[in-house]
């Protein structure tokens, strides 16, 4: 996908200073993980409660005290995969405004937050085992960068570009549930009825999965041969039966099954139209 340089007038970026970014992704309860902590279980062996919760030494997030903390543009030009993620993080809010504005929502750009091994976010700590993750409470996806080469690595996503840009656009529809007040229908939803919650997170989820592929399809000028493919190939390494080789039962998948999830981006991709994703969430 051939995305234009990020502007840092353009967005909203922090992050710790010093070393790269080592590790993997970072997650916690209830965030919107796009990489549950079942893969740091089932995949890479993680204990999970050395995942979430509770952590010394971790990064602090937007908000905290932060040592050593580098401009914005330094923080995109780290590295590639950086420098993809603000340039993806530009182009879903140059995407989604005007969406919002159309529909007199108000519009508030998430924050993108680079760490290093562990992150202290507003939805509590996370460590780098359970993947990217947005937490509502603070309006920022958080993202270990290195986790892209874990994913490749371990997860079989696939070499290209469009699995990374897949992977920002899926925390961003999880902004996009939390302004619209989706995220928050659900969770209460969760509450009233936890005998659903499981199948209330899968529609989530795979509503996050069609938002991204709304942002694809709304700018299908800057595709690229394959990226379509690549596309899917996330999809489908990082569904819940796949994740778990069949060592957790369906009614407890949080995220949808592969073919789900490779369901919901084909949506948003073909149709380009935030309303078809909609329909995910109704419940009855």
């Amino acid at each position: 996908m051939r995305l234009n340089p990020f502007d840092t007038s353009n967005i909203r970026v922090g992050g710790g200073g010093g070393g790269g970014f080592p590790g993997g992704g970072g997650g916690q309860l209830g965030c919107g993980a796009i990489v549950i902590a079942l893969i740091g279980i089932f995949v890479f062996g993680v204990d999970p409660t050395q995942m979430l919760g509770g952590m010394q030494g971790t990064q602090a997030g937007p908000g905290q005290e932060q040592s050593g903390q580098m401009t914005e543009e330094e923080l995109c030009t780290q590295n590639q995969y950086a420098t993809e993620a603000c340039n993806t993080l530009q182009s879903l809010n140059q995407t989604w405004e005007p969406l919002f504005r159309q529909a007199n929502v108000q519009f508030e750009q998430p924050t993108l937050w680079f760490y290093s091994g562990g992150v202290r976010s507003g939805c509590g700590s996370a460590t780098s085992a359970a993947g990217p993750f947005y937490c509502p409470a603070d309006q920022t996806m958080y993202i270990d960068t290195s986790f892209y080469d874990q994913m490749q690595r371990e997860l079989g996503a696939g070499p290209g570009d469009f699995a990374r840009f897949y992977v920002v656009a899926h925390e961003y529809g999880h902004h996009v549930q939390n302004l619209t007040g989706i995220a928050g229908q659900i969770a209460s939803a969760q509450q009233q009825n936890p005998q659903i919650a499981n199948q209330l997170s899968v529609r989530l989820e795979l509503q996050a999965d069609c938002y991204a592929g709304v942002w694809a399809g709304k700018n299908r000028n800057l595709i690229e041969p394959g990226d379509f493919e690549e596309g899917m190939q996330a999809a489908s390494a990082i569904g819940d039966d796949k994740l778990t080789g069949g060592r957790v039962s369906a009614e407890n998948f949080t995220h949808g099954t592969s073919e789900q999830r490779m369901q919901a981006l084909r949506l948003g991709m073909e149709s380009g139209d935030d309303r078809e994703c909609d329909r995910i969430t109704q419940v009855g």
